[in-house]
């Protein structure tokens, strides 16, 4: 018999949903021209009413606001006592990508000695070695603090990092951060209800970061070095297949992949890139597609954790999209010249 308490969830996650921000909302934003306004016009929204009651001097308190609002969310959900294991394990997974973040913030503050504030999110913060974290002088001092907050197994991929490697070494440990936590979803997946759906989902997402890793590779003339860079497990594409066209020029990419779906994709930021110019726009397409890979495996499921899985996709989406809307809004920019880069 089902547990009833996937069903509260499933509802209470599911009605959540038409409290965000919505595309319709966004529109709307992009016709304002001050901040307060741009409030007012999201204010039914759960975010818009958590922003009505903050005070703002600047944008770095927007921005402080924002994550702090998906940590708020992220923590109320935990704490309902009717959640199951299995839906918690799916969310503490996820907020392991903001303590990659905040490791990755940490050590280039290391190398440039301009230290950043760090996302109030992840095991890290919830440990409470924030702090310490962001008084780290040493990459030793880095992996000593992943040890102690429960994430052990990142710290190898630190204690390896030598700032003096340059760009490369930067690269590499970057690679190898992103590596261990979608290998630490895909780990979850394999352990709680309905899983394969799940590590299919997150198989495919791989499958697109990596494609992404080898574009800009190939437009950047890394070359076949940055094979090393991949992350493995993806669910369709070989790791083969993505280091032999590392030696080709990005629009002989498409015809190299033997995978239809694959191949469009490649094609597109083949004809994005060829009019920008821009790895940017590698980036803006992988995203757009992780997202719709996501919705597409995700958003119809319920009665399972992966009601949770496409939650939290959508509140960091939510919280990201804002923060580009409301940046562009302070700064005095024309909304509709970053609306490009929403994920919708």
């Amino acid at each position: 018999m089902l547990d009833p308490r996937y069903a509260y969830m499933s509802a209470y996650l599911k009605a959540e949903e038409p409290k965000m921000v919505s595309g319709s909302h966004l529109d709307r934003l992009s016709r304002v021209t001050n901040v307060a306004d741009a409030i007012g016009i999201i204010r039914e929204t759960d975010i818009g009413s958590y922003l009505e009651g903050v005070s703002v001097r600047g944008f770095e308190d927007i921005d402080a606001a924002l994550w702090q609002y998906l940590a708020a969310r992220i923590a109320h959900i935990e704490a309902f006592k009717c959640m199951p294991a299995d839906m918690r394990k799916v969310s503490r997974a996820f907020v392991v990508k903001f303590d990659v973040a905040n490791v990755k913030s940490t050590l280039q503050g290391i190398v440039t000695g301009e230290k950043t504030a760090l996302l109030p999110l992840g095991v890290i913060h919830d440990d409470g070695f924030s702090a310490d974290l962001q008084a780290s002088e040493t990459v030793q001092d880095v992996a000593d603090i992943l040890t102690r907050s429960r994430l052990a197994d990142f710290a190898p991929a630190v204690k390896a990092y030598d700032p003096a490697g340059g760009a490369k070494a930067k690269i590499a440990l970057e690679s190898s951060l992103e590596s261990l936590y979608y290998h630490g979803l895909l780990k979850t997946a394999r352990i709680v209800r309905e899983g394969s759906s799940l590590a299919k989902a997150y198989g495919l997402v791989i499958d697109l970061i990596n494609l992404g890793i080898v574009c800009r590779a190939v437009v950047e003339g890394i070359g076949p070095a940055a094979g090393d860079f991949l992350i493995s497990d993806g669910y369709i594409i070989e790791e083969k297949m993505l280091r032999d066209v590392l030696p080709y020029k990005l629009p002989d990419v498409p015809r190299r992949i033997d995978l239809p779906q694959y191949r469009d994709l490649a094609t597109e930021i083949a004809n994005a890139y060829d009019k920008s110019k821009s790895v940017t726009a590698i980036e803006e397409i992988i995203e757009r597609h992780k997202f719709a890979t996501l919705r597409d495996l995700l958003s119809p499921r319920v009665l399972s954790p992966l009601v949770i899985a496409w939650y939290l996709v959508l509140k960091e989406t939510e919280v990201r999209n804002m923060r580009l809307m409301l940046k562009a809004i302070y700064d005095g920019v024309p909304v509709d010249e970053v609306k490009r880069y929403l994920v919708l």
